[in-house]
C-alpha cells in the first residue's frame, strides 16, 4: 500500500469527531507544505509489536545519535490517542521552546518539549497550533 493509502486508511479508522479534526489538520499541513515528505508509521517495531500509536509524519530531518549513526525521520507527527490528538514537533534543540512560545496562548492543551496534546480542535487556538507546526517545519533542526 502506498503512503497516501495508508494515511487514508488510518484517518478512516478514527472515530468521530477525532477523524474530522485529524483530517482538517492533515489537509492544512499539506496545504501549507505541499512538497513535504509524507510518512506513515503504523506504531509497530521491527518484530511487529505495537509500541506506539500510529502516526502521520511530515517533512524530514536527520537524527544524529551519540554513537555516530544517523537516520532520517519526520519533523511533525500527527496521531490520535485515547483522549484526543497529539502533534509532535521533533528535532528542536531547545526542549522548553514549545511550552514557552505557545503554551500560554494555545488553549486547552498539554505542551511538552516535543508534543502538543489536546482533546479537540475546538478547545484550542488552531492558529497557534499552526504557528507551532510552521516553526517545526521551517526551523533549522539538528537531532
Amino acid at each position: 500500500m502506498e503512503i497516501f493509502e495508508r494515511v487514508e486508511a488510518f484517518l478512516a479508522s478514527q472515530p468521530e469527531p477525532k477523524q474530522t479534526d485529524l483530517r482538517q489538520l492533515h489537509e492544512r499541513i499539506l496545504a501549507d507544505f505541499p512538497e513535504c515528505r509524507l510518512w506513515f508509521n503504523d506504531g509497530t517495531n521491527e518484530a511487529g509489536k505495537v509500541v506506539a500509536n500510529p502516526n502521520i509524519g511530515y517533512g524530514v530531518y536527520t537524527i544524529n545519535y551519540a554513537d555516530g549513526s544517523s537516520r532520517e525521520f519526520y519533523r511533525i507527527g500527527l496521531s490520535g490517542n485515547t483522549t484526543g490528538i497529539s502533534v509532535y514537533v521533533l528535532g528542536l534543540d531547545d526542549k522548553t521552546y514549545l511550552a514557552r512560545a505557545y503554551g500560554a496562548s494555545i488553549g486547552k492543551a498539554s505542551v511538552t518539549g516535543y508534543c502538543i496534546k489536546f482533546k479537540r480542535l475546538a478547545v484550542i487556538n488552531a492558529e497557534v497550533l499552526q504557528a507551532a507546526i510552521h516553526h517545526g517545519m521551517t526551523v533549522d533542526q539538528t537531532g
